[in-house]
């Protein structure tokens, strides 16, 4: 076969607010692979098929001397995040062609990896059910462990117990909403639209509202008080919660969306609250938790995919060329569902 296209994403600059695409990050078409007679010396070639678009991405483009709990990206090489590839050749014994493994990959058509820990967190994934792939960057994914492992570690919760999520409708919030229904809570929760709302509805969510045209204090007091808030947003809704909180209550704090894209950032009231309802505030990241809970995750959460117990929806969209407007679509909350980016068809 002759050389064909190798796309690439490039990070091009550090935005001051949100990514522009074309500027931020710009896709390049000027590499070429022959992916029949590229030399591997026992390394092995994957072609990537999808790419997870993840509102933490926006953390990562900034200085690299700013420390930061994920690395910053370099300006002038390709953007990377977790994704699903196939194996297309291997001279490894780690992996066989026609594997389809999960990991961390550049935004990039085609890729060579020495070793399988390269790709970060990597794992063949087995698919017994015959899933999508891209679920595997979703409810099955990223997205699904932080659901799962900041549920199991820190909610404990009881029969009854009365839950907030916000952002419920994005693809954290939506398996959480369900793990909470599962459990037997009665869960609140917001999004920014009514098709979202809907969405939430549909997903078992026992009080969900439009965050814009309905004040969140005023459902929360009404709704309350909230046992266990699962913050995405931060900002306005944290005060919220806080001050609809429930003695002894727990907050599991996963993102603060609200400041990401935004210097003049909502500035919090009621901290006091804290210790005055003797409050409990877990802060994490997915990977505190990744080896202690990952076989439990793969071993339940499939399963439940497959059998409809957890729902989901996507947001997709197509080739590499998209990966800017689809970034801006998860930082505004355009995106209807978990964003992904189909890099190539099987």
């Amino acid at each position: 076969m002759a050389p064909i296209r190798n796309g690439r994403v490039l990070f091009n600059e550090i935005p001051s607010g949100y990514p522009e695409p074309g500027k931020t990050m710009v896709y390049d078409d000027s590499q070429l692979i022959d992916v029949d007679n590229v030399s591997l010396n026992g390394r092995f070639l994957i072609k990537v098929l999808v790419l997870s678009i993840d509102p933490y991405l926006r953390g990562r483009m900034r200085d690299p001397s700013i420390k930061s709990y994920s690395m910053a990206f370099k300006i002038g090489a390709p953007m990377d995040n977790f994704g699903v590839g196939v194996v297309l050749r291997s001279e490894n014994d780690q992996v066989k062609a026609g594997d389809h493994v999960y990991g961390f990959y550049p935004f990039q058509e085609y890729v060579t990896f020495r070793e399988i820990s390269e790709l970060r967190r990597a794992r063949v994934l087995k698919n017994e059910g015959g899933l999508p792939w891209s679920v595997y960057v979703g409810v099955c994914g990223l997205a699904g462990h932080t659901a799962h492992h900041g549920w199991v570690e820190f909610a404990k919760p009881k029969q009854g117990d009365v839950v907030f999520v916000t952002a419920g409708a994005g693809p954290v919030g939506s398996t959480v909403i369900q793990l909470a229904k599962q459990a037997g809570c009665k869960v609140i929760a917001s999004a920014g639209s009514e098709e979202k709302v809907d969405f939430l509805k549909s997903n078992g969510t026992d009080v969900a509202f439009n965050y814009k045209t309905e004040k969140t204090l005023d459902v929360l007091l009404k709704e309350g008080p909230i046992d266990i808030y699962w913050d995405n947003v931060g900002g306005e809704s944290f005060d919220a919660a806080l001050e609809a909180a429930a003695w002894h209550a727990r907050f599991i704090e996963c993102g603060m969306i609200s400041a990401y894209n935004n210097a003049n950032s909502y500035t919090v009231k009621n901290l006091p609250l804290i210790f005055a309802k003797s409050l409990t505030l877990y802060g994490f990241t997915v990977m505190d938790f990744h080896d202690k809970y990952a076989e439990r995750f793969y071993e339940e959460v499939p399963r439940m995919v497959q059998e409809g117990k957890i729902k989901y929806t996507e947001d997709v969209s197509f080739g590499l060329e998209s990966v800017g407007e689809a970034m801006l679509d998860v930082q505004m909350g355009r995106n209807k569902g978990k964003k992904i980016v189909v890099v190539a068809d099987e």
